[in-house]
């Protein structure tokens, strides 16, 4: 059975039609605005729902929890956001790049980035299947800006990424000091080798 049906296949992983797709448009953008304003705990499919001026059981139509509406927030956050383009940089700087742009993705509001760390540790079968996702979209882009097969250091990248972004959910280093301790530790890990 592949990944994907085992995890229960949900409308936000299906073809959306358009009326469909601008309901869940609608649902992760109340998403963000109810999370800034009640924080995670305070969060409800039903508030959300509410903001988005549509019922709750159109809500859970579209999203099984809260974890898996703020997951797939997080989600269509990193996939709308451009690599950067580095071509002619050094492989230490490309990946610093890549590593500071994904680790900024909810910086600018602290209640959604707590909320996507908490939601993505969560074990609703639809945050499996969307941190499956986001793991593979953020391994691609690393490996992209490693350039040459790299599975040692590509390993390690991403237990950085994870440990930081980690420490930044729960308040224990400002998004700011998330990207300055990625930048050093990549720069770190990248520095014995020359590898352009």
């Amino acid at each position: 059975m592949s990944e994907l049906s085992s995890t229960g296949v949900e409308a936000t992983r299906r073809r959306l039609t358009e009326k469909q797709a601008d309901t869940v448009d609608r649902l992760t953008a109340a998403a963000v605005a109810v999370v800034s304003r009640e924080g995670y705990s305070g969060t409800t499919i039903r508030l959300v729902a509410a903001a988005a001026g549509v019922g709750t059981a159109t809500a859970y139509t579209y999203f099984s929890s809260k974890e898996h509406l703020i997951s797939e927030v997080y989600w269509r956050r990193l996939v709308a956001s451009p690599t950067p383009d580095l071509t002619d940089a050094d492989r230490a700087t490309r990946v610093v790049a890549v590593l500071r742009q994904i680790s900024m993705l909810v910086a600018h509001d602290p209640a959604l980035a707590q909320a996507v760390s908490s939601s993505l540790l969560g074990d609703d079968p639809d945050v499996k299947h969307l941190r499956v996702r986001i793991g593979r979209e953020i391994r691609h882009r690393l490996a992209d800006a490693l350039g040459a097969p790299d599975p040692d250091s590509l390993a390690m990248l991403e237990l950085i990424y994870a440990g930081a972004m980690l420490q930044g959910g729960m308040g224990l280093l400002s998004y700011a000091q998330v990207g300055d301790l990625l930048e050093v530790s990549a720069r770190r890990l990248l520095a014995a080798d020359t590898r352009p």
